[in-house]
């Protein structure tokens, strides 16, 4: 959106409309130089041409010599539709014909600290966008920047049309600009903004460590996911066929853009030879027909297994959580007896004391990655491997005959959760055991220490075909259009190694986890605390005896994602808390994944 607009609003705004936008509202644009035009062809293009270039065409007069560390400016000025000329001797562009029609405009100057600057001299050439400023919903106002002239090298076109297509999904990044004193080359890449500030401090110090062993200039941008901004990144820079090198990609994005990407098997190879294989949902995400189409990271990535107050599940429930999973040691034998009987049994003693499971029924994440995995555990599935629909089986009426159970105990607000709401439950003293990653103890830690204290994350409940822990991936993909694939793929192994690697999550508290098996004996997650070794059983270990998985695997990833998007596995299960019969669930989900699967 740019200022609060949405697509279709964005498209019908006039002439007067556009010149009123303040500039912050706009996302950043890169000035580029059109590929096989001359100049008397630049200079015959109408506002009819312009309008009439695709995207794709767009991006493709990206100025492919802008390879001298120019940083991307982030705001330019008032746009008019029109026919644009260049005028060498006032370094000014104007509509061609001058008189009323003609705009002072803006120009765009960086300097190489990193700096953009904007001028009433000229306006904002021909762009693709760099999605590297935010998008403010700042009132409109009619203020210019103030008059800075300097001069421009490239002569270039612009259409409104073309940026407002490239730059309205862009949102805020915060720039890190990394360069070394002989830079022999740039790469730039896209990072998820994490949550611990100290994991991005981290990630900066290794990016520049990397530009400085191998002289290449990094640009690095943290993109939060507050209103899916980093995933509307990813589409507009798929779309546009220009943007960062490299890009960090959550959970279903690498399967949308597997046309976009470059094959990975090349660094892949060495990273299974160097540190064995990776977590099994891994390959189910990011292995598609055999090759690799991007790289398993560890930032970000998170099991979403238990956590559990240790007093009130001995107390309320008899059940001795650090007993079967203690810290620093393999699971006990009574961690055998960890089932979802068992779990169902604990569920309704904690309701009794006023003490519910916070296991929400909503349609985000959290819900959906924890119905998947009570259906991997009874080997349930709505769509197979094949892509057929399998709603009507045996196992599906298993494990909704057992959810039937479950849901009595839940919070009566279920079906209302959202991926906060379990984290709150657990922070304020008013639940006894949510499925999340540690990031709810750790903000327990700084907001409710008691509550932090009588923590303990362990693994997923063994149901009749197994453990199956819920994982939310991420992983570093390389753009087909990048400008640097070499420096791309050398930045991603470099981050990869195992040092790097603890580094980050050292930083994060234990929070990433590692995508290689073999780097699950960090020292992070026996020392963290308090409790010491609280989060010491949160990544999966060998003697778990249990799987990685992504919810509605092994369906194929353009069905399953839609299935996951919708929400469909916890809602059949709020179905069932509202008092519908399995029969009626199940007729309703055929019903529903039906539209998915034409």
């Amino acid at each position: 959106q740019v200022a609060g607009l949405t697509s279709t609003q964005i498209g019908a705004l006039t002439t007067t409309d556009l010149n009123a936008l303040e500039t912050t509202d706009i996302a950043a644009l890169s000035t580029v130089l059109t590929c096989g035009l001359t100049s008397t062809q630049l200079g015959s293009l109408t506002s009819t041409n312009l309008n009439a270039l695709t995207t794709t065409q767009v991006a493709a007069l990206t100025n492919l010599r802008d390879r001298q560390r120019r940083q991307l400016p982030r705001r330019f000025g008032a746009l008019r539709r029109g026919r644009w000329g260049y005028d060498d001797s006032s370094r000014r562009i104007g509509r061609a014909g001058g008189g009323a029609g003609n705009v002072g405009g803006t120009d765009i100057r960086s300097d190489f600290g990193g700096r953009s600057r904007i001028s009433a001299s000229t306006p904002c050439p021909i762009v693709a966008a760099q999605l590297t400023s935010g998008l403010h919903r700042k009132p409109l106002d009619r203020r210019r920047p103030k008059e800075q002239p300097v001069p421009m090298q490239t002569r270039t076109k612009f259409s409104r049309r073309s940026a407002l297509k490239l730059g309205a999904a862009s949102a805020a990044l915060p720039l890190v600009h990394i360069r070394s004193g002989r830079a022999a080359g740039k790469v730039s890449i896209a990072f998820w903004d994490h949550w611990v500030p100290d994991a991005n401090e981290v990630m900066k110090r290794q990016c520049e460590a990397f530009g400085k062993a191998h002289q290449v200039e990094v640009q690095a941008d943290f993109i939060t996911s507050v209103g899916g901004k980093n995933i509307l990144t990813i589409a507009a820079e798929a779309q546009a066929k220009v943007g960062h090198d490299v890009q960090q990609f959550p959970v279903w994005e690498a399967p949308n853009a597997i046309d976009s990407l470059e094959p990975m098997d090349d660094v892949m190879d060495r990273l299974l030879k160097q540190y064995g294989p990776v977590q099994t949902a891994s390959e189910y995400l990011f292995k598609p027909n055999g090759h690799w189409i991007a790289v398993p990271c560890s930032a970000g990535n998170q099991m979403k297994g238990p956590c559990g107050r240790i007093s009130v599940l001995k107390e309320a429930a008899g059940l001795d959580i650090v007993k079967m999973y203690p810290a620093g040691a393999d699971p006990s034998p009574d961690a055998e007896n960890w089932t979802y009987e068992t779990m169902l049994k604990a569920a309704e003693a904690c309701h009794k004391v006023g003490m519910p499971f916070g296991i929400g029924t909503g349609t985000t994440a959290d819900s959906v990655d924890t119905a998947g995995a009570m259906f991997a555990a009874y080997g349930a599935e709505v769509v197979n491997a094949k892509g057929e629909i399998t709603v009507k089986t045996d196992k599906v009426r298993q494990v909704l005959e057992y959810a039937q159970r479950l849901v009595k105990v839940l919070p009566a607000d279920a079906v209302s959760y959202d991926d906060a709401t379990n984290n709150r439950a657990l922070i304020s003293g008013k639940s006894a055991l949510i499925w999340n990653p540690p990031s709810a103890w750790a903000v327990a830690r700084r907001d409710a220490p008691k509550v932090a204290e009588d923590c303990w994350t362990f693994p997923a409940p063994k149901g009749p075909a197994g453990r199956f822990m819920p994982m939310g991936a991420f992983f570093w993909g390389v753009w087909k259009f990048a400008q640097n694939k070499t420096a791309a793929k050398a930045l991603i192994e470099f981050l990869s190694q195992r040092e790097n690697v603890e580094a980050r999550c050292n930083a994060s508290l234990g929070y990433d986890v590692p995508p290689f098996i073999s780097m699950s004996d960090f020292k992070v997650w026996e020392e963290v605390g308090p409790p010491k070794g609280t989060v010491y059983h949160y990544p999966v270990r060998k003697s778990h005896n249990e799987k990685t998985h992504i919810a509605l695997s092994p369906a194929p990833p353009s069905i399953a994602v839609q299935i996951y998007n919708r929400g469909t596995l916890p809602t059949m299960f709020a179905k069932l808390q509202s008092g519908q019969t399995i029969p009626q669930v199940m007729d309703w989900a055929q019903d529903e994944i039906e539209g998915f699967t034409r």
